[in-house]
């Protein structure tokens, strides 16, 4: 389910409300450093015919024309979000681009939140980081504890190690919001205790403000995986809920 524009929607988003889409990654292809056995965008070999990055100044005149034809509509807006076909930091102008964003968003819906969907593999990077920590919403993922199971989930370019993410995450001081999927394959299972436990412990360390818990919704490139419910999710995070962590469920 590839985004064909730069600058797409507003959808309704459950977690976001009514949100408009921004794509730094090519229109008609995926670049991702995950190829998570889950995505909806497909596995990143089907995505390789487009490669050209949209630049700052086009994703600026995009999304300056959107947003300026929105409000002579009267259309809401809740949320500006980078969500693509693959992860967004991964633009190189990624740290313009915000900025950007930012302007316009003040200039056009000053009511509007800008939210960031990523697989933090990239917080360690100080522009990175920056660049998120002046957003409203920086949603960042970590889906399993360990490196062996980040490789049966995700499976990451080479060089992605779980421990140097949370670290890098610990300088966001809690003001972030972590995301994670739950769900069971045939090598992989959200709700074993090799899993579970340790996530949850990496919760307790990084205390975000807000956890995502969610499970598929669309259709997966890997065969044969199953959802949880929202009761199951709610049961097997129960001590979290019990400890006072705000945990947001779909």
């Amino acid at each position: 389910m590839l985004r064909e524009q730069t600058v797409f929607g507003p959808i309704r988003s459950r977690r976001l409300g009514n949100s408009l889409g921004i794509n730094l990654l090519p229109v008609n292809g995926k670049i991702c450093n995950f190829d998570c056995i889950y995505c909806e965008c497909g596995w990143n070999a089907d995505g390789r015919d487009d490669t050209a990055l949209p630049t700052a100044s086009q994703v600026r005149n995009a999304l300056e024309d959107k947003l300026m034809n929105l409000m002579l509509e009267g259309t809401p807006i809740d949320s500006i979000t980078f969500s693509g076909d693959g992860e967004p930091t991964l633009n190189p102008e990624f740290p313009r681009i915000i900025d950007d964003t930012l302007m316009l968003r003040d200039a056009y819906y000053p009511g509007a939140k800008v939210s960031v969907l990523s697989n933090a593999t990239r917080v360690h990077l100080d522009s990175v980081f920056e660049a998120l920590r002046k957003v409203d919403n920086p949603i960042m993922k970590i889906d399993a504890p360990t490196d062996d199971l980040a490789a049966r989930i995700n499976h990451p370019a080479p060089g992605y190690i779980v421990r140097r993410t949370v670290e890098a995450l610990k300088r966001f001081e809690g003001d972030f919001i972590l995301q994670t999927m739950f769900l069971k394959s045939s090598d992989f299972d959200s709700a074993s205790p090799e899993v579970l436990v340790p996530w949850m412990d990496i919760v307790r360390e990084l205390r975000p403000r807000l956890v995502q818990v969610y499970s598929i919704d669309r259709p997966t490139p890997a065969a044969g995986l199953q959802k949880y419910s929202t009761e199951q999710m709610k049961a097997l995070v129960e001590p979290l809920l019990d400890e006072g962590f705000n945990i947001q469920f779909r």
